[in-house]
């Protein structure tokens, strides 16, 4: 499998690039962005760790590579600063998306393939990619809240002093202010959360409140979010190219699970070569659901305002 990655020469491209090395699944990558130097300089240091780690093909240049890329991950966009919601990135960034868009109309795509889009906002982006594409709107999907369920789970473990890997609670929503993590359903490995010892209502609000700010502290003390969201991208990129069919989190257009319509936003989403195979609803908590139908109106009412107004 091919992956293209466009911002390859960026924090987050080249985190991804590194997580997908490290993976050994993908046969090749191939890192695309407007700075030919920082793009060639990104290949040249994943080509030199190669014998350590996978043998893959690593190629760097234009939009051109991404022609016949099984995958293309989109990266590029620009930051968001420490006070700023990633929804008040849109009017930054949709002028910025939309030209890569029309790189990618000009210099063609595969029509199986897979666009997964990052870039932030990323549930409106990836609904204007849905809009522009000539794709079935499941072979496009955005990275969602799989990267604030990542975080969410680690911190969680962090606290009670568990593997970070046996924490199951999932943040289903928008990927920024209104996101909601479903408590209702969590657990330690396989032991319901709420009966865990030391766990309290106290600890499980420090915990989400922690995750809701952790964006904008890592982008305060460091600049940008790399490890994690690479991390989380190769998860994604592993169960497409593997037809794992996995349950994640990622953004899709939606259909009518729990009432959503006409909107990109992340819920229990089968993912596999095919891209967004199926939307799962479990039962919520009442105010679970309520949040979860909030964040959609949220996200539709930006949709209405920036891309339709």
């Amino acid at each position: 499998m091919k992956v293209s990655i466009i911002g390859g020469g960026g924090l987050v491209g080249s985190c991804a690039a590194s997580a997908l090395q490290f993976g050994g699944i993908v046969r090749e990558i191939a890192l695309v962005d407007v700075n030919q130097d920082l793009v060639e300089g990104q290949r040249l240091d994943l080509l030199h760790g190669a014998a350590l780690t996978s043998d893959q093909v690593l190629t760097a240049g234009g939009p051109d590579l991404s022609k016949d890329a099984d995958v293309i991950c989109i990266t590029a966009g620009l930051r968001r600063k420490p006070d700023e919601s990633r929804l008040d990135l849109i009017n930054r960034n949709v002028t910025l998306f939309r030209g890569i868009l029309g790189d990618l109309k000009k210099h063609g795509y595969r029509k199986d393939a897979i666009v997964f889009v990052v870039s932030n906002p990323v549930d409106v982006l990836t609904y204007l990619a849905v809009q522009e594409l000539d794709l079935p709107p499941q072979q496009v999907i955005g990275l969602g809240t799989v990267l604030d369920t990542t975080r969410l789970r680690s911190m969680l473990a962090q606290q009670i002093s568990v593997p970070p890997s046996q924490t199951q609670v999932t943040i289903f929503g928008e990927h920024g202010d209104s996101m909601v993590p479903i408590w209702s359903n969590a657990q330690i490995a396989g032991l319901p959360l709420d009966k865990y010892p030391g766990v309290t209502s106290a600890l499980i609000a420090e915990v989400e409140k922690k995750t809701r700010g952790s964006g904008a502290e890592v982008i305060a003390k460091k600049g940008g979010a790399g490890f994690a969201v690479g991390a989380s991208i190769a998860d994604v990129i592993h169960s497409i190219a593997l037809d794992q069919r996995r349950i994640l989190p990622v953004s899709s257009l939606q259909n009518g699970a729990y009432g959503l319509h006409d909107v990109c936003i992340s819920v229990p989403t089968v993912v596999g070569r095919g891209g967004a195979l199926q939307h799962i609803e479990v039962d919520l908590w009442p105010k679970e659901l309520a949040a979860l139908q909030r964040s959609g109106s949220v996200l539709r009412e930006t949709i209405e305002k920036v891309l339709k107004g």
